[in-house]
């Protein structure tokens, strides 16, 4: 929904396990960087352990902050940029890093550019008709019954699965995410778990740096399935509009070719941030007892727990900027035409914006800016529905519902990732 919204890079859950080797080697969407560092005047991080990376990022991070912010890493052809101020300049300046990226696998999956990779003005071109659905007061008005209704169904199966068997990501988290996205964007014929192979399937071939054939096969199957969709929809709500998200796209003037990337920009990200905030909150309160007990009691403290686990371990941990011209950000002089590499899930554990603490979960933090929907004219216009649907739906709904909720330590946890950062495994219990 974040991601669906408008300016978010994605993540996928347990399937995701098969595109490791991009998890490893970078963004969702490479350009290739045509920088030399044959004579490099700039700092080189060589030493980065793709694997540790991936299996937890923040050391990496921690360490990357206090040498240099802004360092060339040759193993992902890429500046990594991981202080907050400097991940908070890129964004602020889109002349100068541009989220068009040359070379993008993501046009290629997808079948042609989304928002996702133009700049001011076509993006706001593209974002424009989904703004309205997006506002929070129709958000809540508009769709707030619809997000309860399907929580309500999903616990439900929570429930006739029980405490022994239960996952919160497989069980609770995934299918929501899926079918708040599908009711959100106007889809008709379609199941959660077709969604959910979209999504995936998408979301591979964005990150197909390597040219694995057998991804882009699965992703072009899929893609030719939603186009098949979509060339029914997009006529269909031009003569029937209602309040959906393909409905304001197919009534905005826009080309079918850009209503058409963007739908399936949408599905590819729209169950990124919603799914691992489910897991993600509940994690954190299950680790952290007494503020556990506090939320418990005070229910008008979930709208910190959202932000605050947004900001802690952030579903999106990098997506990628291209210089257009040679520049120099912390100190550090970059090339025209280099791959960047904003990496705002270490900006978010910056002691410098967030305190000594910041490495820690606290719903008491001193409210501070954070880049989890990154910032500036590619701030995520699906927040909103994010919070909303997860941070004030979702997640208190289940606790309301099984009370004693929290991760079943007898069974097996599974994180993954640091381009895309989320539990694909969470079992629970509630005895």
């Amino acid at each position: 929904m974040t991601a669906a919204a408008s300016q978010c890079p994605f993540r996928a859950d347990s399937e995701y396990s098969e595109l490791s080797a991009d998890t490893l080697t970078g963004s969702t969407d490479h350009g290739r960087s045509t920088v030399s560092h044959a004579a490099a005047d700039y700092p080189v991080a060589d030493w980065i352990d793709m694997a540790a990376l991936a299996a937890n990022p923040y050391p990496t991070y921690a360490r990357l902050r206090a040498e240099s912010p802004v360092t060339w890493v040759p193993q992902l052809n890429k500046f990594l940029v991981t202080n907050y101020a400097g991940c908070h300049a890129v964004e602020q300046d889109q002349e100068t890093f541009s989220a068009n990226v040359s070379g993008a696998t993501m046009t290629r999956a997808i079948g042609a550019q989304p928002m996702l990779r133009r700049d001011d003005p076509e993006h706001s071109l593209d974002r424009a008709p989904i703004n309205p659905v997006l506002r929070p007061k129709n958000v809540k008005e508009a769709w707030g019954p619809v997000f309860e209704r399907n929580a309500e169904i999903y616990l439900d199966k929570v429930a006739e699965l029980g405490p022994e068997e239960a996952d919160l990501n497989r069980d609770y988290a995934a299918p929501v995410a899926s079918q708040n996205l599908i009711d959100l964007l106007g889809l008709k014929d379609v199941t959660v778990e077709q969604v959910r192979r979209w999504s995936y399937d998408f979301i591979g071939g964005m990150g197909n740096v390597l040219d694995d054939q057998s991804i882009w096969d699965r992703c072009g199957a899929s893609t030719e399935e939603a186009d098949r969709l979509l060339e029914e929809l997009i006529p269909y709500y031009r003569q029937n509009p209602d309040a959906s998200m393909i409905s304001a796209f197919a009534n905005s003037g826009l080309p079918t070719s850009n209503v058409a990337a963007n739908v399936k920009l949408t599905i590819s990200g729209g169950m990124n941030e919603p799914q691992h905030m489910v897991t993600n909150m509940v994690w954190a309160l299950s680790n952290h007892p007494e503020q556990r007990g506090q939320v418990l009691a005070d229910p008008g403290l979930w709208a910190s727990v959202f932000d605050e686990a947004v900001r802690w371990q952030s579903p999106i941990g990098m997506y990628p900027r291209e210089t257009t011209r040679e520049t120099v950000l912390q100190g550090v002089r970059i090339p025209a035409g280099a791959g960047i590499g904003v990496v705002v899930g270490s900006a978010n554990h910056d002691t410098t914006q967030f305190g000594d603490t910041a490495e820690e979960f606290d719903i008491h933090r001193p409210k501070r800016p954070h880049l989890a929907f990154g910032a500036g004219v590619h701030l995520c216009a699906g927040h909103w529905a994010a919070k909303t649907s997860i941070g004030q739906i979702a997640v208190p709904m289940a606790y309301k519902r099984f009370p004693a909720l929290r991760v079943d330590e007898r069974r097996n946890e599974s994180w993954d990732g640091w381009v895309f950062r989320g539990l694909t495994n969470l079992p629970i219990t509630w005895n």
